[in-house]
């Protein structure tokens, strides 16, 4: 590693979930010699799914280059599909980022910018087989990591995803330090948070009703994207 400090830089876009970014934000916190940017397309304060707001640090003009590119998920990474100068800007970072990450549906964004054609990668359980339609290969892990690239499944799957990469970045002892710190060590008080260990009907339906949501948005960008990589 270089001596100057590592930078992660997190592209924030209304309606983000607030724990997809916030999560790992936490854990980002403890690293050392650590700066983290917020991007967005101004200053202005962006709207969570929260309903509160997280106020960018910096513009996609302005932002300095990632070592470690992160999106986070929520309903507005779909929004992304629509917004060519978002997707630019993270083609431009990930060409020089050592790590190009995301959780949950941050991995769609990462796809339709085509940066995890080939790879495999994860994302919520609802929304995950649709990866496919990117080239991606769906993978139904916590974390998932394919060379460069890191990704978390749902919302608390941020948490760990964070410590994977704290791992990765500055050795397990250092990993193990921080969640002591956070004191991260999770006992809930349902054992009913993954489709695994749910009730089979209930994950079947709200795969249909997402799918019913997000599919021709997928579709769409999916098509724009294998357009644009056969013509290139």
């Amino acid at each position: 590693m270089s001596s100057g400090p590592l930078r992660i830089v997190v592209l924030l876009f209304p309606r983000v979930t607030q724990l997809d970014f916030t999560g790992p934000a936490q854990v980002f916190s403890k690293f050392p010699n650590t700066e983290v940017h917020l991007a967005w397309h101004d200053l202005d304060p962006v709207t969570t799914d929260a309903g509160w707001c997280i106020v960018p640090t910096t513009t996609l003009d302005d932002c300095p280059q990632a070592d470690v590119l992160f999106v986070p998920g929520g309903e507005g990474a779909f929004d992304l599909f629509e917004d060519p100068k978002a997707l630019d800007f993270l083609r431009v970072q990930a060409r020089k980022a050592r790590w190009i990450t995301s959780v949950c549906t941050g991995s769609f964004t990462l796809a339709a910018a085509g940066l995890l054609t080939g790879y495999r990668a994860t994302s919520h359980w609802a929304s995950l087989r649709m990866l496919e339609h990117f080239g991606v290969e769906p993978t139904s892990e916590r974390v998932v990591r394919d060379r460069n690239r890191i990704t978390g499944a749902g919302v608390t799957s941020g948490i760990d995803f964070a410590f994977t990469l704290a791992a990765e970045l500055f050795g397990d002892d250092e990993a193990r330090k921080i969640q002591l710190a956070i004191e991260y060590d999770p006992e809930p008080p349902f054992d009913y948070g993954s489709p695994s260990k749910a009730d089979p009907e209930t994950v079947k339906n709200i795969i249909a009703a997402t799918e019913n949501l997000r599919m021709a948005t997928v579709l769409t960008s999916a098509s724009a994207l294998a357009t644009a990589q056969h013509s290139s």
